[in-house]
Order: structure tokens, then sequence, then C-alpha cells
């Protein structure tokens, strides 16, 4: 990518964004917008004050690193160090998932059933950057909140981003796999959350150059038919919820998931109803269990 010393700022983000493009990276110039913003400091408004302006010269050799990288599949919020989620900055990195947006539909699925809980203990299994346990936190203040996860680094920013949000006294981390660590402390949390790895450990090969190369395997592989994280929690909820009182799990499925899932929570309920929210494409993504009184 060779430019004239004298580019303005138009310039060197029209040149980015054409370099996109070729490259076949979705969405261009929202990409090169972006990271323009992102490495002169400045939001979209001064960006286009400064439309004519000279491209500042010591910002030059950051941006062609961050657009260069961006066109061989590095993910564009691992560049920007974040991504908002329900509302609210996240910090990401390589270490955990990105947060999706059907992911917040989660939230809202669990956040309907408020009427029906006082103070419950949430358990968020397999947090991540901690998006799911961090807003159930935030949104639900009466709420207790554990955030369960086998990667070390995982927890580490997830800790990271419940001091940023505000909500590190009242969030607990806890190192382990799955149920695990829940079962050893001898919890008994009424809400059960968790977006687990969900992708067929054959498909993670094709998953795009983004999220194959530069998310964690660790978060993305659900064992050979994707299922496997879903049937370890599924099989414990007796143990993990109350003796009686109200009691609730939700979860994020991946496609054609639904149903197989639906019928796990159903087998572990004596009474109580269950249920699949569909995201905006039809995809049952959100499948839940509440347990009758």
């Amino acid at each position: 990518m060779s430019h004239g010393t004298h580019e303005t700022i138009r310039e060197a983000l029209f040149r980015a964004s054409r370099f996109f493009e070729i490259k076949g990276v979705r969405s261009p110039q929202f990409n090169a917008e972006v990271l323009l913003q992102h490495v002169l400091g400045i939001d979209r408004t001064k960006m286009l004050v400064r439309f004519q302006e000279p491209f500042p010269e010591e910002h030059r050799a950051a941006f062609a690193t961050a657009v260069s990288k961006r066109g061989e599949g590095v993910p564009l919020q691992h560049l920007t160090g974040e991504q908002e989620f329900y509302g609210r900055p996240f910090y990401v990195s390589g270490d955990v998932l990105i947060p999706r947006p059907e992911t917040e539909l989660l939230i809202e699925r669990v956040l309907q059933e408020r009427a029906a809980f006082d103070a419950p203990l949430i358990v968020d299994i397999g947090t991540g950057s901690g998006a799911i346990a961090l807003t159930l936190a935030l949104e639900w203040p009466e709420a207790t909140v554990v955030a369960v996860d086998i990667s070390p680094a995982a927890l580490a920013m997830a800790r990271r981003n419940a001091e940023r949000l505000g909500v590190a006294d009242r969030v607990e981390f806890l190192q382990g796999d799955l149920v695990a660590p829940i079962l050893e402390r001898g919890l008994r949390p009424q809400i059960v959350v968790s977006n687990p790895p969900y992708i067929p450990t054959a498909d993670c090969e094709e998953l795009d150059v983004e999220v194959r190369d530069h998310e964690p395997r660790l978060a993305l592989d659900g064992g050979d038919d994707g299922l496997y994280p879903y049937r370890v929690i599924c099989r414990e909820l007796p143990k993990l919820w109350p003796v009686d009182g109200p009691a609730m799990v939700a979860y994020e499925v991946g496609i054609h998931q639904d149903q197989d899932v639906e019928a796990m929570i159903s087998a572990e309920l004596t009474s109580g109803e269950t249920g699949i929210v569909p995201d905006w494409q039809g995809i049952g993504r959100v499948i839940w269990g509440r347990r009758g009184e």
C-alpha cells in the first residue's frame, strides 16, 4: 500500500476501504472507519470534520499495520481491543470469544424472569469476556453472580471487565471445567446460564478464517456433535439447583441444536416448562427451562 506523504484523512480512509474490498473483508468502509478512529483516538464526528486534513505522520505506521492485519483476517475487535455488548464496552482479545449480538437474547430471556426470583444466585458457565455474567449483574442488582471458566486467561479478561464496569465486588470468578467448580463449592444457583462451546469438532476447520485462526478453539469446540457441554450441565441440574423454589436454566445454542437441547432440559424436569427463542435469522438460539413449583 504505497501512498503520497500528503495524503488526507479522507484519502487514507478511502485507500484502506479499497484494500479491504480487494481482500474480501465484509463491510470494508465500516472497518476502515473504525480502525482509523481507533488509531487516531477520535470519534466519527471528529473524523468527518477533519476529513480534508493531512493524515498525521506519527500515526501512519500504526494505521498501515492495523489495516494490513485486518486484511489478513485478524478480527476488528482484536485490533481495537474491545466490543460493545448490551450497550457497554468489553475488553476482548484472542483469549476470549468476541461477544455476539445474538447473546443479548439470552440476557433478555433471563431478565424476563425477574418477578419470579428474589435475590437469586446466578452462575454463568464458560464466561469468557464476562459479557453474560457482568451484564446480568448490572441489569439485576439484587442478584449474586458467579462466573466460571476453564481458561485462566479468559478469567483475567473477565475480571478486567468487571473492574471496568464497576461490578468486581458482586461477581465471583471460579476456574474450572463447566459445572465442576460449582459442585465442589456446594453452590446451589437458582439460575444457570451458559453460552458454551457448541461447534462440532469437525466443523471447527470449516469456520471463517477470522474465527478459526483468531478465536480460542477452547471456546468453539463442543465435541463430536457440539452438544457435549449441554449434556454435562443438564445432567447435573438436579444437583446444581436448590432443593426447592424457583429454578431456571438458559443456554445459547448453535444451528440445528435447539430441539436436542430442549429435550435434554425436559428430561431433568419433573414439572415446569421449556422454550426456544429464535434469533432474527429464525435460528432457535436461546433454549430455556423453568422448574415447576
